[in-house]
């Protein structure tokens, strides 16, 4: 007799969020379709949105409230504040005693999972501090306020342990605190004294000398130095001036003193050790507010010539603040009551670093869009609308594409009309430019941005794939490997790989082109028009199970891509370029691409 194995029960650490209307018996018993109407608004409008927003899951619907799960405490507390801030603005009219308040319980546990349930002490907790929380507000758990302090915009009241109902001991709770602390009648966040510091605000520290050898002083400084003057040419950032800083060198500093003299809302420190023939630069980026890292990097090299040193060290700190201060700034802007025009170009600027998807441009888009509403003579959003039109137009992922580039080079070209300097209108330009047959033109525009801004790696991988429209696949590669000395965690990565991929297809080094491209997709596989030139040289060398595998990868990413639409979009007229392109139409087709 075959002894039958246990069921394995499936488990997983979870963020739990369970939410009610406060008094919904009685609503429903004054005007049962008034209440679900507005109920059901509210769910449409408000809470299902944020709960999709911030990576959440809806467990299940309990008739006047909710049970989500979360991949983290962060994101389901930022969708608790999300929808409690939205819901005020929806219910502010409303009458005391017909207007509808959530309350919302957070918790951290280790949960059983079913098909479209969740159980254990954790989903148990999660719901009986929803009980305590107050009408509009959010309790969270101990577990779950470790890891959502200073993380979240949002302060926190301890209120000690609570005993509650049907858990055996008392569970430490913590309240959000919200402006004048009535969430049901202000529905705003708890002031900061960072409100009012401009967007993007940073000082540069000077940097410690760990080296004991004031020989390497200079060098410390110069760093310090040119950092600031670096970052300053990032699109929107105030930096305090390098005199000012060093008025603070050699001394012991607490950040938010600082943030409350220089009015900032990061600070950026760090330090530099020569040991033998290597040196080596820790950083790290600190949120003046709360006083965490936001973020850290060290470089640990060969000593060789100390300046070219400083400049690539600059070049790369430079490179990947842009990124980080972007995802920090758009973080802040979520919890934003009454966001401004610059909060929703960040916010819009983070979700077009996060992937050349259809889904994440059309996201980015209606950020830079509510921008322009706000502001419409905003530079930075007219610049990152600009960037959307060209990427869909440029990615194939539109039929349009036509219209999107003339849209988009109609609107670079009024910004640069008012701002003639900004380095990513001229890199924008560009772009468009080199997707319209005009390549060597969008060299040109290419090398008036870094004229501009030296550390704008991104110029000089555009540069390499415009040479590959050329025919000049051979020095494609040259210009990447320099933007990723610059830059080589860039959020581009995944985009510059495939470039290199595209040049090697044209060489015929097809194996080289399927590493190149395989790892553009590693780096990013929210990139949807990659999987499809991946696709195409794998038939190529035979690979037609991994080719088809890897053409349902992108459409599953952009379902509408076809091999008419590549087919229709040819930037180059150069015979060299015609040829692999039309080579990588014959791949698409063996791998599976639907003609359309």
């Amino acid at each position: 007799m075959v002894q039958e194995q246990p069921v394995r029960v499936e488990r997983r650490l979870s963020a739990i969020l369970a939410a009610d209307v406060v008094g919904y018996s009685r609503l429903m018993h004054d005007n049962e379709e008034v209440t679900h109407t507005k109920l059901t608004t509210l769910l449409t409008e408000a809470v299902h949105p944020a709960i999709a927003e911030h990576r959440g899951r809806i467990v299940k619907n309990t008739g006047d409230g909710i049970l989500a799960e979360f991949p983290s405490a962060v994101e389901a507390v930022r969708a608790a504040v999300r929808f409690q801030i939205r819901v005020e603005e929806l219910t502010i009219g409303d009458a005391e005693d017909s207007r509808i308040a959530f309350r919302v319980g957070v918790n951290i546990g280790d949960v059983i999972i079913e098909a479209h349930d969740i159980f254990g002490d954790g989903v148990n907790i999660a719901a009986r501090l929803e009980t305590i929380a107050e009408p509009g507000g959010i309790c969270i758990s101990l577990s779950a306020y470790d890891h959502v302090r200073g993380k979240v915009g949002v302060e926190f009241a301890d209120m000690g342990g609570q005993s509650l109902k049907n858990i055996a001991r008392p569970v430490r709770a913590f309240a959000v605190v919200w402006e004048e602390q009535s969430p049901a009648t202000q529905g705003a966040l708890a002031k900061s004294d960072t409100a009012s510091a401009p967007h993007l605000s940073i000082v540069v520290l000077p940097f410690t000398n760990l080296s004991g050898d004031r020989e390497q002083e200079y060098f410390v400084d110069g760093v310090t130095e040119t950092l600031t003057t670096d970052l300053s040419r990032i699109s929107g950032a105030f930096v305090i001036a390098r005199n000012t800083a060093f008025t603070f060198k050699d001394k012991a500093l607490d950040v938010r003193k600082l943030r409350r003299e220089l009015n900032v809302r990061y600070v950026l420190e760090g330090s530099v050790q020569r040991s033998g023939n290597r040196l080596r630069v820790n950083v790290q980026l600190v949120d003046a507010d709360t006083g965490n890292h936001l973020w850290a990097e060290r470089f640990d090299k060969p000593v060789a010539d100390l300046f070219d040193m400083q400049d690539e060290i600059v070049s790369r700190l430079a490179n990947a603040l842009d990124a980080e201060l972007i995802t920090a700034e758009a973080r802040r802007a979520e919890c934003s009551l009454r966001p401004d025009a610059m909060d929703l170009v960040f916010q819009g600027s983070s979700w077009f670093n996060k992937g050349q998807t259809p889904g994440c441009l059309t996201r980015a888009r209606s950020f830079f869009e509510k921008a322009l509403v706000l502001d419409p003579e905003n530079i930075e959003a007219m610049v990152g609308l600009a960037r959307v039109e060209t990427s869909l137009g440029a990615s194939f992922m539109t039929d349009d594409y036509s219209a999107r580039l003339a849209a988009a080079e109609t609107a670079i070209m009024r910004v640069l009309s008012v701002a003639p300097n900004h380095a990513l209108a001229h890199l924008t330009l560009g772009y468009t430019q080199i997707f319209t047959k005009r390549a060597a033109q969008g060299i040109a525009e290419c090398e008036q941005a870094l004229a501009l801004d030296r550390n704008l790696a991104r110029a000089h991988a555009l540069i390499g794939f415009a040479k590959f429209f050329l025919g000049r696949g051979a020095e494609t590669e040259t210009h990447i490997n320099e933007a990723f000395r610059l830059s080589p965690r860039d959020t581009n990565a995944a985009r510059w790989m495939a470039h290199v991929g595209f040049a090697k297809a044209q060489l015929g080094a097809d194996d080289e082109a399927v590493v190149w491209m395989r790892r553009g997709l590693d780096a990013n596989p929210n990139h949807s028009f990659a999987h499809f030139p991946l696709g195409a040289v794998l038939a190529w060398v035979g690979e037609l199970d991994q080719a088809r595998a890897t053409v349902r990868a992108g459409l599953a990413l952009d379902p509408s891509f076809t091999i008419s639409r590549f087919r229709a979009h040819l930037p180059s007229d150069n015979p060299i370029f015609l040829a692999v392109h039309e080579r990588l139409v014959e791949g698409m087709r063996l791998a599976g691409v639907p003609e359309g």
